[in-house]
C-alpha cells in the first residue's frame, strides 16, 4: 500500500501538512540520489571524453569511485537510521515541521501510531497520516505531556469558578478537584504553573475549606433546632419519654464548636440546657 496522498491530475488533491511533508520527501530524494548505475555511466563518458593529451590516471578513476561508493555508503546508513529513530518513536509524542510548497511552516503534533516505509524510506503515522522521519522537529517526553495535560485540567477548572468574593459552596467539586490535581503534581510538574497561579488555587481552597465550615455548621445547627423543637414544654417531659432525646441534645450542644452555637442561638443553647436540668431533677 502506498503511503502517498491521492493525486488528481499528477498534483496532490489538497496539499495538507501530511501531504507537504511526502512531497517534499519525493523531491529530495529524486534530486540528490544518484545511482550506482548513473555514476558509472558518468565516469565511462568521462574517460571517453578526456585529453588525450593529458589522460587522467586510473589511480584518479579508481579514487572517484571508492569516493561515491563510500559516499553512497553513507546515505545507506543514514536511511538505516531514520529507519531505526523512527521505530524508537512509536508510542511516543512528536512535533513535526512541514514546510509546504508556498514556504509556509506548519507544526504537527501527536503521537506515533506506527512506521511505514516506502522505498527505504521511513514513514511515521500521527492520526493516521504519513509524515516524513526528516520533519521530525520534537520528541516530548511521557513526563512533559502529562505536566501538560495537569495544566490544561488546572487551566480549564480555573476557567469554571467564579471571582474569590463570588464562589459558593456550588462550587465545591470543582475547587476539592483542583486541590486533587495541584497536590498530585512533583515539583516538576508544578515548574509549568506560575507561582501565582497555585497561590490562588491555595486561596481558592481555604476560602471553600470556610464555606464548608459555615455550611457544615448551619446544617448541624438547623438539626438541633429541629430536635428541640419536638419536645414538649419543659414541666410536660418525662424520663420514659423524652430522657434519651434530650440527653442526646445535650451531648451533641457539649460537642459542637463555637460557629455552631453561633447559629443555634442563646436562647435555644439555654433551653436545651434548661431541658436537661429539668431532666436531671426527674432523675432525682
Amino acid at each position: 500500500m502506498s503511503l502517498i496522498a491521492p493525486l488528481v491530475d499528477g498534483k496532490f488533491d489538497t496539499e495538507t501538512a501530511s501531504s507537504a511533508s511526502l512531497k517534499n520527501a519525493k523531491d529530495e530524494k529524486g534530486g540528490s540520489a544518484v545511482s550506482s548505475e548513473a555514476f558509472l555511466t558518468l565516469l565511462v563518458a568521462e574517460m571517453q571524453n578526456q585529453d588525450p593529451l593529458e589522460p587522467t590516471s586510473n589511480t584518479e578513476w579508481i579514487s572517484q569511485y571508492a569516493t561515491f561508493t563510500q559516499v553512497s555508503e553513507i546515505q545507506d546508513i543514514g536511511k538505516a537510521m531514520g529507519g531505526v529513530q523512527a521505530q524508537s518513536l512509536v508510542g511516543k509524542n512528536v512535533i513535526m515541521k512541514v514546510t509546504d510548497s508556498t514556504g509556509n511552516t506548519d507544526l504537527v503534533s501527536g503521537m506515533v501510531e506506527r512506521v511505514g516505509y516506502e522505498e527505504g524510506k521511513a514513514y511515521v503515522y500521527i492520526d493516521g497520516s504519513p509524515y516524513s522521519i526528516d520533519d521530525l522537529d520534537t520528541v516530548i517526553s511521557d513526563e512533559y505531556m502529562a505536566a501538560q495535560d495537569k495544566v490544561d485540567q488546572i487551566r480549564e477548572l480555573i476557567g469554571k469558578l467564579p471571582s474569590l468574593q463570588n464562589l459558593t459552596i456550588s462550587d465545591q467539586d470543582t475547587v476539592l478537584k483542583l486541590g486533587e490535581i495541584l497536590s498530585g503534581m512533583s515539583d516538576y510538574e508544578k515548574s509549568f504553573i506560575e507561582q501565582e497561579a497555585i497561590d490562588e488555587i491555595n486561596k481558592y481552597g481555604e476560602r471553600m475549606m470556610g464555606l464548608v465550615s459555615d455550611y457544615n455548621a448551619q446544617e448541624s445547627a438547623q438539626t438541633l433546632k429541629e430536635a428541640l423543637a419536638t419536645l414538649p414544654e419543659t414541666d410536660a417531659i418525662s424520663i420514659e419519654e423524652h430522657g434519651e432525646k434530650i440527653e442526646a441534645l445535650y451531648n451533641a450542644l457539649q460537642n459542637v464548636n463555637d460557629m455552631v452555637k453561633d447559629y443555634l442561638g442563646a436562647d435555644n443553647i439555654a433551653k436545651i440546657e434548661e431541658y436537661y436540668q429539668k431532666l436531671q431533677e426527674l432523675k432525682g
